[in-house]
Protein backbone atom coordinates (compact mmCIF):
# COMPACT_ATOMS: atom_id res chain seq x y z
CA UNK A 1 0.00 0.00 0.00
CA UNK A 2 1.28 3.75 -0.59
CA UNK A 3 2.59 5.62 2.64
CA UNK A 4 0.79 7.49 4.49
CA UNK A 5 1.41 11.41 3.87
CA UNK A 6 3.60 12.69 7.23
CA UNK A 7 1.55 12.08 10.44
CA UNK A 8 1.75 13.36 14.14
CA UNK A 9 3.16 10.91 16.61
CA UNK A 10 1.98 12.29 19.75
CA UNK A 11 -2.03 12.55 19.91
CA UNK A 12 -1.43 15.63 21.69
CA UNK A 13 -0.63 16.99 17.97
CA UNK A 14 -3.25 14.88 16.41
CA UNK A 15 -6.22 13.71 18.22
CA UNK A 16 -6.04 16.09 21.24
CA UNK A 17 -5.02 19.60 19.24
CA UNK A 18 -7.50 21.68 19.98
CA UNK A 19 -7.70 20.57 23.72
CA UNK A 20 -3.61 21.60 23.85
CA UNK A 21 -3.52 24.11 20.86
CA UNK A 22 -2.36 27.12 23.36
CA UNK A 23 0.35 25.66 25.00
CA UNK A 24 2.19 25.58 21.65
CA UNK A 25 2.09 29.01 21.36
CA UNK A 26 5.09 28.94 24.51
CA UNK A 27 6.37 25.31 24.57
CA UNK A 28 6.78 24.69 21.36
CA UNK A 29 10.33 24.87 19.10
CA UNK A 30 9.12 28.30 17.42
CA UNK A 31 7.98 29.27 20.37
CA UNK A 32 11.72 28.88 22.24
CA UNK A 33 13.17 30.14 19.45
CA UNK A 34 10.75 33.65 19.78
CA UNK A 35 11.37 33.92 23.16
CA UNK A 36 15.72 33.22 22.40
CA UNK A 37 15.30 36.23 19.57
CA UNK A 38 13.75 38.21 22.35
CA UNK A 39 16.41 37.53 24.79
CA UNK A 40 19.00 37.77 22.75
CA UNK A 41 17.23 41.29 21.10
CA UNK A 42 16.82 43.06 24.79
CA UNK A 43 20.50 42.02 26.00
CA UNK A 44 21.70 43.98 22.74
CA UNK A 45 19.35 46.91 23.37
CA UNK A 46 20.82 46.99 27.24
CA UNK A 47 24.05 47.26 25.75
CA UNK A 48 22.85 49.83 24.06
CA UNK A 49 21.24 51.79 26.37
CA UNK A 50 23.41 51.32 28.96
CA UNK A 51 26.49 52.92 26.50
CA UNK A 52 28.66 49.44 27.25
CA UNK A 53 31.39 49.27 24.60
CA UNK A 54 30.93 53.04 23.54
CA UNK A 55 27.69 52.13 21.89
CA UNK A 56 24.83 55.04 22.16
CA UNK A 57 21.33 54.00 22.74
CA UNK A 58 19.16 53.76 19.50
CA UNK A 59 16.69 55.90 18.61
CA UNK A 60 13.44 55.74 19.71
CA UNK A 61 12.06 54.43 16.54
CA UNK A 62 14.73 51.59 15.48
CA UNK A 63 14.34 50.63 18.99
CA UNK A 64 10.48 50.22 18.48
CA UNK A 65 11.30 48.98 15.29
CA UNK A 66 13.45 45.86 16.78
CA UNK A 67 11.15 44.96 19.16
CA UNK A 68 8.89 44.38 16.60
CA UNK A 69 11.00 41.54 15.50
CA UNK A 70 9.33 39.78 18.28
CA UNK A 71 6.05 41.26 18.23
CA UNK A 72 5.78 40.31 14.68
CA UNK A 73 7.61 36.45 15.01
CA UNK A 74 5.74 34.67 12.54
CA UNK A 75 5.68 31.82 9.88
CA UNK A 76 8.55 33.28 7.37
CA UNK A 77 10.80 33.80 10.74
CA UNK A 78 10.32 30.32 11.93
CA UNK A 79 11.13 28.81 8.96
CA UNK A 80 14.44 31.35 8.22
CA UNK A 81 15.69 30.13 11.33
CA UNK A 82 15.43 26.65 10.82
CA UNK A 83 17.06 27.21 7.20
CA UNK A 84 20.01 28.86 9.43
CA UNK A 85 20.18 25.87 11.59
CA UNK A 86 20.51 23.61 8.71
CA UNK A 87 23.63 25.00 7.67
CA UNK A 88 25.03 25.76 11.48
CA UNK A 89 23.80 22.91 13.17
CA UNK A 90 23.38 24.97 16.23
CA UNK A 91 19.52 26.20 17.21
CA UNK A 92 21.08 29.15 19.41
CA UNK A 93 23.88 29.78 16.50
CA UNK A 94 21.07 30.36 14.01
CA UNK A 95 19.06 32.61 16.03
CA UNK A 96 22.28 34.83 16.69
CA UNK A 97 22.55 34.87 12.80
CA UNK A 98 18.89 35.27 12.43
CA UNK A 99 19.24 38.65 14.32
CA UNK A 100 22.17 39.32 12.76
CA UNK A 101 20.12 39.54 9.46
CA UNK A 102 17.12 42.26 11.37
CA UNK A 103 20.18 44.54 12.45
CA UNK A 104 21.49 44.29 8.77
CA UNK A 105 17.77 45.19 7.36
CA UNK A 106 17.63 47.84 9.85
CA UNK A 107 21.27 49.42 8.73
CA UNK A 108 22.29 48.76 12.34
CA UNK A 109 25.55 46.77 11.75
CA UNK A 110 27.89 49.19 13.70
CA UNK A 111 26.09 47.19 16.62
CA UNK A 112 26.02 43.74 15.13
CA UNK A 113 28.90 42.71 17.50
CA UNK A 114 26.96 42.91 20.81
CA UNK A 115 24.67 40.15 19.26
CA UNK A 116 24.87 37.36 21.67
CA UNK A 117 27.87 39.30 23.60
CA UNK A 118 29.47 37.57 26.33
CA UNK A 119 27.09 34.52 26.09
CA UNK A 120 27.43 31.00 26.37
CA UNK A 121 23.97 29.58 24.30
CA UNK A 122 22.97 28.57 27.72
CA UNK A 123 22.16 32.03 29.03
CA UNK A 124 19.92 32.50 26.13
CA UNK A 125 18.51 28.86 26.92
CA UNK A 126 17.72 29.18 30.09
CA UNK A 127 16.22 32.33 30.02
CA UNK A 128 14.19 32.14 27.30
CA UNK A 129 13.11 28.58 29.06
CA UNK A 130 11.91 30.26 31.52
CA UNK A 131 9.98 32.61 30.49
CA UNK A 132 8.42 30.24 28.04
CA UNK A 133 7.72 28.14 31.18
CA UNK A 134 6.08 30.82 33.04
CA UNK A 135 4.40 32.21 30.08
CA UNK A 136 2.85 28.90 29.22
CA UNK A 137 2.02 27.62 33.38
CA UNK A 138 0.93 30.90 34.40
CA UNK A 139 -1.24 31.80 31.11
CA UNK A 140 -2.47 28.47 29.70
CA UNK A 141 -2.06 25.56 32.57
CA UNK A 142 -3.38 28.19 35.78
CA UNK A 143 -6.03 29.24 34.23
CA UNK A 144 -7.47 26.00 33.39
CA UNK A 145 -6.87 24.51 36.52
CA UNK A 146 -9.04 27.33 38.47
CA UNK A 147 -11.26 26.95 36.29
CA UNK A 148 -11.88 22.80 37.20
CA UNK A 149 -11.07 24.65 40.67
CA UNK A 150 -14.07 26.83 40.49
CA UNK A 151 -16.69 24.16 39.59
CA UNK A 152 -15.64 21.76 42.22
CA UNK A 153 -16.22 24.72 44.50
CA UNK A 154 -19.68 25.42 42.70
CA UNK A 155 -20.61 22.19 43.25
CA UNK A 156 -19.32 21.75 46.71
CA UNK A 157 -21.53 24.60 47.69
CA UNK A 158 -24.50 23.42 45.86
CA UNK A 159 -24.55 20.06 47.61
CA UNK A 160 -22.86 21.15 50.90
CA UNK A 161 -26.59 20.10 52.52
CA UNK A 162 -26.93 16.95 50.99
CA UNK A 163 -26.38 13.72 53.51
CA UNK A 164 -24.03 10.50 51.49
CA UNK A 165 -23.32 7.40 53.26
CA UNK A 166 -19.48 7.53 53.47
CA UNK A 167 -17.30 4.64 52.61
CA UNK A 168 -13.74 3.75 54.25
CA UNK A 169 -12.01 1.10 53.15
CA UNK A 170 -15.31 0.27 50.94
CA UNK A 171 -17.42 -0.43 53.35
CA UNK A 172 -20.54 2.21 54.89
CA UNK A 173 -19.15 4.43 57.18
CA UNK A 174 -20.12 7.52 59.07
CA UNK A 175 -22.41 9.80 56.75
CA UNK A 176 -20.82 13.04 55.06
CA UNK A 177 -22.32 15.45 52.42
CA UNK A 178 -21.43 15.14 48.41
CA UNK A 179 -20.38 19.00 49.17
CA UNK A 180 -18.52 18.39 51.87
CA UNK A 181 -16.01 15.54 50.05
CA UNK A 182 -16.03 17.76 47.14
CA UNK A 183 -14.72 20.82 49.33
CA UNK A 184 -12.06 18.72 50.60
CA UNK A 185 -10.29 18.15 46.97
CA UNK A 186 -10.97 22.05 46.37
CA UNK A 187 -9.20 22.76 49.39
CA UNK A 188 -6.10 20.26 48.73
CA UNK A 189 -6.22 21.58 44.81
CA UNK A 190 -6.00 25.25 46.18
CA UNK A 191 -3.02 24.54 48.59
CA UNK A 192 -0.97 23.11 45.83
CA UNK A 193 -1.91 26.06 44.00
CA UNK A 194 -0.97 28.82 46.09
CA UNK A 195 2.40 26.47 45.33
CA UNK A 196 2.68 26.69 41.98
CA UNK A 197 2.31 30.41 41.80
CA UNK A 198 4.78 31.28 44.55
CA UNK A 199 7.10 29.32 41.97
CA UNK A 200 10.64 31.54 41.56
CA UNK A 201 11.53 31.48 37.80
CA UNK A 202 15.27 31.65 38.14
CA UNK A 203 17.67 32.63 35.33
CA UNK A 204 21.42 32.84 35.16
CA UNK A 205 23.67 34.97 32.45
CA UNK A 206 26.94 34.62 33.81
CA UNK A 207 29.01 33.28 30.91
CA UNK A 208 30.79 29.71 30.16
CA UNK A 209 31.14 28.34 32.81
CA UNK A 210 29.10 31.12 35.48
CA UNK A 211 32.55 32.96 35.51
CA UNK A 212 31.89 36.28 34.02
CA UNK A 213 35.30 35.40 32.70
CA UNK A 214 34.98 36.67 28.95
CA UNK A 215 32.77 39.46 30.45
CA UNK A 216 35.04 40.19 33.36
CA UNK A 217 38.38 40.49 30.47
CA UNK A 218 36.22 42.35 27.89
CA UNK A 219 35.68 45.25 30.57
CA UNK A 220 37.48 44.89 34.05
CA UNK A 221 35.87 48.09 35.14
CA UNK A 222 32.17 46.97 34.52
CA UNK A 223 30.38 45.39 37.59
CA UNK A 224 29.30 42.05 35.65
CA UNK A 225 27.55 40.94 38.63
CA UNK A 226 24.92 44.00 38.70
CA UNK A 227 24.60 43.94 34.85
CA UNK A 228 23.95 40.24 34.97
CA UNK A 229 21.33 40.70 37.50
CA UNK A 230 19.59 43.75 36.14
CA UNK A 231 19.03 42.33 32.79
CA UNK A 232 17.75 38.81 34.10
CA UNK A 233 14.98 40.66 36.85
CA UNK A 234 13.90 43.08 33.70
CA UNK A 235 12.77 40.02 32.02
CA UNK A 236 10.84 39.10 35.50
CA UNK A 237 12.97 36.45 36.44
CA UNK A 238 14.89 36.03 39.12
CA UNK A 239 18.37 36.32 39.17
CA UNK A 240 20.66 32.96 40.63
CA UNK A 241 23.80 33.89 40.64
CA UNK A 242 25.60 30.71 41.74
CA UNK A 243 25.75 28.38 38.62
CA UNK A 244 27.90 26.33 35.97
CA UNK A 245 27.38 26.82 32.82
CA UNK A 246 23.40 25.90 33.14
CA UNK A 247 21.40 27.14 35.34
CA UNK A 248 20.59 24.39 37.49
CA UNK A 249 17.23 23.21 36.97
CA UNK A 250 15.83 23.26 40.65
CA UNK A 251 12.92 25.35 40.08
CA UNK A 252 11.77 23.41 37.38
CA UNK A 253 12.03 20.15 39.80
CA UNK A 254 10.27 22.30 42.32
CA UNK A 255 7.62 23.30 39.82
CA UNK A 256 7.26 19.71 37.79
CA UNK A 257 6.80 18.09 41.43
CA UNK A 258 3.91 20.33 42.57
CA UNK A 259 2.34 20.08 39.43
CA UNK A 260 2.49 16.75 39.44
CA UNK A 261 1.24 16.66 42.93
CA UNK A 262 -1.68 18.21 41.49
CA UNK A 263 -2.40 15.62 38.88
CA UNK A 264 -2.15 13.39 41.69
CA UNK A 265 -5.28 14.89 43.36
CA UNK A 266 -6.74 15.43 39.98
CA UNK A 267 -6.42 11.38 39.13
CA UNK A 268 -7.95 10.56 43.04
CA UNK A 269 -10.90 13.01 42.07
CA UNK A 270 -11.27 11.11 38.93
CA UNK A 271 -11.52 7.84 40.44
CA UNK A 272 -14.07 8.98 43.17
CA UNK A 273 -16.20 10.49 40.30
CA UNK A 274 -15.96 6.97 39.08
CA UNK A 275 -16.78 5.06 41.88
CA UNK A 276 -19.57 7.53 42.50
CA UNK A 277 -20.91 7.00 39.30
CA UNK A 278 -20.51 3.65 39.10
CA UNK A 279 -22.78 3.12 42.42
CA UNK A 280 -25.04 5.38 40.99
CA UNK A 281 -24.56 8.76 43.19
CA UNK A 282 -23.73 10.48 39.94
CA UNK A 283 -25.81 9.90 36.95
CA UNK A 284 -24.01 11.09 34.15
CA UNK A 285 -26.44 13.44 31.04
CA UNK A 286 -26.20 12.27 27.96
CA UNK A 287 -24.56 14.13 25.26
CA UNK A 288 -26.99 14.36 22.10
CA UNK A 289 -25.51 11.76 19.32
CA UNK A 290 -22.89 10.33 21.78
CA UNK A 291 -22.20 6.72 21.58
CA UNK A 292 -21.57 5.15 24.63
CA UNK A 293 -20.66 1.30 23.77
CA UNK A 294 -20.71 0.24 20.39
CA UNK A 295 -22.64 -3.14 21.33
CA UNK A 296 -24.96 -1.81 24.48
CA UNK A 297 -27.07 0.97 23.69
CA UNK A 298 -27.45 1.40 27.25
CA UNK A 299 -24.35 2.51 28.20
CA UNK A 300 -23.17 6.13 28.61
CA UNK A 301 -19.82 5.24 29.84
CA UNK A 302 -17.66 7.77 31.75
CA UNK A 303 -14.83 8.24 29.67
CA UNK A 304 -14.22 12.11 30.43
CA UNK A 305 -13.01 10.60 33.45
CA UNK A 306 -11.34 7.98 32.88
CA UNK A 307 -9.39 9.92 30.03
CA UNK A 308 -8.79 12.44 32.24
CA UNK A 309 -7.07 9.64 34.53
CA UNK A 310 -5.08 7.98 31.72
CA UNK A 311 -3.33 11.57 30.58
CA UNK A 312 -2.57 12.86 34.52
CA UNK A 313 -0.62 9.50 34.85
CA UNK A 314 1.30 10.08 31.90
CA UNK A 315 1.82 14.11 32.37
CA UNK A 316 3.03 12.86 35.71
CA UNK A 317 5.16 10.12 34.61
CA UNK A 318 6.92 12.98 32.53
CA UNK A 319 6.78 15.24 35.53
CA UNK A 320 8.45 12.92 37.48
CA UNK A 321 11.39 12.14 35.47
CA UNK A 322 12.16 15.90 34.51
CA UNK A 323 12.10 16.86 38.13
CA UNK A 324 14.88 13.87 38.81
CA UNK A 325 16.81 14.14 35.71
CA UNK A 326 16.80 17.60 34.96
CA UNK A 327 18.74 18.61 38.24
CA UNK A 328 21.77 16.62 37.43
CA UNK A 329 24.32 17.98 35.10
CA UNK A 330 28.20 16.08 34.91
CA UNK A 331 30.64 18.89 36.14
CA UNK A 332 29.63 22.18 34.84
CA UNK A 333 27.92 21.01 31.79
CA UNK A 334 26.18 18.13 29.65
CA UNK A 335 23.61 18.62 27.13
CA UNK A 336 21.23 15.80 28.77
CA UNK A 337 18.96 18.53 29.57
CA UNK A 338 18.76 20.03 26.19
CA UNK A 339 16.40 17.04 24.75
CA UNK A 340 14.33 16.83 28.11
CA UNK A 341 13.64 20.05 28.04
CA UNK A 342 11.82 19.68 24.80
CA UNK A 343 9.63 17.43 26.65
CA UNK A 344 7.85 20.00 28.61
CA UNK A 345 5.43 21.04 26.33
CA UNK A 346 4.32 17.51 26.45
CA UNK A 347 4.16 17.24 29.90
CA UNK A 348 1.99 19.76 30.57
CA UNK A 349 0.02 18.52 27.61
CA UNK A 350 -1.37 15.94 29.11
CA UNK A 351 -2.16 17.32 32.31
CA UNK A 352 -3.82 20.34 30.32
CA UNK A 353 -6.15 17.68 28.42
CA UNK A 354 -6.72 15.67 31.84
CA UNK A 355 -7.98 19.33 32.89
CA UNK A 356 -10.10 19.64 29.74
CA UNK A 357 -11.99 16.32 30.08
CA UNK A 358 -12.14 16.77 34.00
CA UNK A 359 -14.14 20.16 33.41
CA UNK A 360 -16.44 18.74 30.62
CA UNK A 361 -17.06 15.48 33.17
CA UNK A 362 -17.91 17.77 35.72
CA UNK A 363 -20.57 19.69 33.34
CA UNK A 364 -21.91 16.08 32.69
CA UNK A 365 -23.37 14.63 35.83
CA UNK A 366 -25.89 15.30 38.05
CA UNK A 367 -26.42 13.98 41.78
CA UNK A 368 -28.43 11.29 42.32
CA UNK A 369 -30.06 12.48 45.94
CA UNK A 370 -32.92 9.28 45.72
CA UNK A 371 -29.67 7.17 45.84
CA UNK A 372 -28.10 8.46 48.65
CA UNK A 373 -31.29 8.49 50.47
CA UNK A 374 -31.72 4.82 49.53
CA UNK A 375 -28.48 4.25 50.60
CA UNK A 376 -28.74 5.91 53.65
CA UNK A 377 -32.24 4.39 54.54
CA UNK A 378 -30.26 0.85 53.82
CA UNK A 379 -27.72 1.10 56.36
CA UNK A 380 -28.58 2.33 60.37
CA UNK A 381 -25.82 0.35 61.39
CA UNK A 382 -23.73 3.46 60.72
CA UNK A 383 -25.12 5.22 63.97
CA UNK A 384 -23.68 2.54 66.11
CA UNK A 385 -20.35 4.89 66.39
CA UNK A 386 -22.78 7.14 67.73
CA UNK A 387 -24.39 5.37 70.35
CA UNK A 388 -21.34 4.27 71.41
CA UNK A 389 -19.57 7.55 71.91
CA UNK A 390 -22.43 8.95 73.48
CA UNK A 391 -23.06 6.26 75.67
CA UNK A 392 -18.62 6.64 77.12
CA UNK A 393 -20.14 10.41 77.67
CA UNK A 394 -22.86 8.93 79.94
CA UNK A 395 -20.70 6.66 81.79
CA UNK A 396 -17.88 9.73 82.08
CA UNK A 397 -20.75 11.38 83.51
CA UNK A 398 -21.91 9.14 85.68
CA UNK A 399 -25.57 8.70 84.41
CA UNK A 400 -24.78 5.02 82.86
CA UNK A 401 -23.02 1.77 84.25
CA UNK A 402 -22.31 0.04 81.12
CA UNK A 403 -19.04 -1.57 81.21
CA UNK A 404 -17.68 -2.15 77.57
CA UNK A 405 -19.66 0.38 75.18
CA UNK A 406 -17.54 -0.40 72.14
CA UNK A 407 -18.31 -4.34 72.38
CA UNK A 408 -21.88 -4.07 72.73
CA UNK A 409 -22.69 -2.03 69.65
CA UNK A 410 -19.99 -4.09 67.93
CA UNK A 411 -21.85 -7.22 68.99
CA UNK A 412 -25.07 -5.43 67.36
CA UNK A 413 -23.69 -4.14 64.07
CA UNK A 414 -20.47 -5.75 62.69
CA UNK A 415 -20.79 -7.28 59.70
CA UNK A 416 -24.75 -7.48 59.51
CA UNK A 417 -27.50 -4.82 58.65
CA UNK A 418 -30.18 -3.69 61.01
CA UNK A 419 -32.76 -1.13 60.70
CA UNK A 420 -34.63 1.62 62.54
CA UNK A 421 -36.84 -0.29 64.68
CA UNK A 422 -34.34 -2.22 65.85
CA UNK A 423 -31.42 -0.10 66.67
CA UNK A 424 -34.25 2.35 68.38
CA UNK A 425 -35.32 -0.49 70.31
CA UNK A 426 -31.57 -0.99 71.36
CA UNK A 427 -31.28 2.70 72.23
CA UNK A 428 -34.61 2.30 74.48
CA UNK A 429 -33.33 -0.66 76.14
CA UNK A 430 -29.74 1.33 77.30
CA UNK A 431 -28.76 1.98 80.93
CA UNK A 432 -28.22 6.29 79.89
CA UNK A 433 -29.80 9.87 80.57
CA UNK A 434 -33.31 10.24 79.24
CA UNK A 435 -32.20 13.58 77.26
CA UNK A 436 -29.15 11.19 75.82
CA UNK A 437 -31.75 8.51 75.03
CA UNK A 438 -34.26 11.11 73.45
CA UNK A 439 -31.13 12.23 70.88
CA UNK A 440 -30.15 8.91 70.14
CA UNK A 441 -34.14 7.43 69.51
CA UNK A 442 -34.01 10.93 66.58
CA UNK A 443 -31.25 10.13 64.98
CA UNK A 444 -30.82 9.23 61.33
CA UNK A 445 -28.56 8.24 59.03
CA UNK A 446 -29.41 11.38 56.64
CA UNK A 447 -29.01 13.91 59.95
CA UNK A 448 -25.78 12.24 61.08
CA UNK A 449 -23.21 14.50 59.31
CA UNK A 450 -21.46 16.62 61.50
CA UNK A 451 -20.63 19.56 60.44
CA UNK A 452 -19.78 18.42 57.28
CA UNK A 453 -21.85 21.41 55.63
CA UNK A 454 -20.68 23.95 57.68
CA UNK A 455 -16.96 23.20 56.56
CA UNK A 456 -17.52 23.87 53.31
CA UNK A 457 -17.19 27.12 54.40
CA UNK A 458 -13.69 27.06 54.35
CA UNK A 459 -13.40 27.12 50.79
CA UNK A 460 -15.23 30.25 50.42
CA UNK A 461 -12.59 32.11 52.59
Amino acid sequence: MPPLPPQPISPLDGRYRPAVTELGEFLSEAGLNRARVRVEIDWLLFLTEHRMFGATPLEPQLATELRAVVDDFGQADIDRIAELEATTRHDVKAVEYFVREKLAALELNDIAELTHFGCTSEDINNLSYALTIRDAVEGVWLPAFERVIAELRRQAVEYRDEPMLAHTHGQPATPTTMGKELAVTVHRLERVKAQIEDTEFLGKFSGATGTFAADLVADPTADWQRISREFVTSLGLVWNPLTTQIESHDWQAELYNRISHANRILHNLCTDVWTYISIGYFTQIPVAGATGSSTMPHKVNPIRFENAEANLELSSALLDSLAATLVTSRLQRDLTDSTTQRNIGVALGHSLLALDNILGGLGQISLNRDALARDLDENWEVLGEAIQTVVRAEITEGRSQISDPYALLKELTRGRRIGQAELVAFVEGLDIGAEAKARLVALTPAGYTGLASALVDHILD
